[in-house]
């Protein structure tokens, strides 16, 4: 996976732009695994980019390189990536502040229609196994839609659906971290996780070939 700043509009690599939000590293690790499954399939990239931290304090300023981690995401990712994956952790069943405040700033890619006809798929963790996962993820669909993007889920051709007891939904790869972010991914947790990215560039490759 890549972390280089410029995406080249010619290349003939399908890249998959994974945007994330993660405050403890769960969300992080779900998206290096969707990375992984982008990264299986043959002429795709995945471009991991995150989003700064908010603030009540008006005061307080991220610096413009995080410490660790990915780069911030900026508009030409937005502009040249052929998918996204977009993961939050979850906020009292809705994606984080800093995910939402992010999505509240692209009007101009709205009216441009610089995500539309791209397909797009969400992951999530949460501290509690039942702690909104569901809703979570189709919280973040709704801008996506309003994006006009095509949204691509887990089947239940995946048989990992019908046994995980730690996340995994048709909606989209999910994780069950705890309370205090010590649960690790399980095996199934991983395999969905890596299965959407795959499903995901997949999907992108398809629609980007020539009619």
């Amino acid at each position: 996976m890549t972390l280089a700043p410029a995406l080249n509009p010619t290349s003939s690599a399908t890249t998959i732009l994974v945007l994330y939000y993660s405050r403890h590293g769960a969300t992080r690790k779900l998206a290096e695994l969707i990375a992984q499954g982008v990264e299986s399939v043959a002429g795709c990239d995945a471009r991991l980019r995150t989003v700064p931290a908010v603030s009540t304090v008006t005061e307080a300023v991220e610096a413009e390189v995080p410490a660790s981690g990915a780069p911030y995401v900026d508009a030409d990712d937005l502009l040249q990536c052929h998918g996204l994956a977009l993961g939050s952790p979850t906020r009292f069943g809705n994606m984080a502040s800093a995910m939402k405040y992010f999505w509240d700033g692209t009007a101009p890619q709205w009216l441009s229609g610089t995500l539309s006809g791209k397909p797009a798929a969400v992951f999530t963790s949460t501290g509690s196994l039942h702690g909104g996962q569901e809703s979570t993820l189709l919280t973040m669909m709704l801008p996506l839609l309003h994006h006009g993007m095509l949204l691509v889920g887990l089947p239940y051709t995946h048989p990992e659906l019908m046994n995980t007891h730690s996340g995994g939904t048709p909606y989209g790869a999910s994780h069950w971290a705890g309370v205090n972010g010590n649960q690790p991914l399980s095996d199934d947790s991983r395999t969905l996780a890596i299965a959407l990215g795959k499903r995901l560039a997949e999907t992108a490759k398809q629609l980007r070939r020539p009619s």
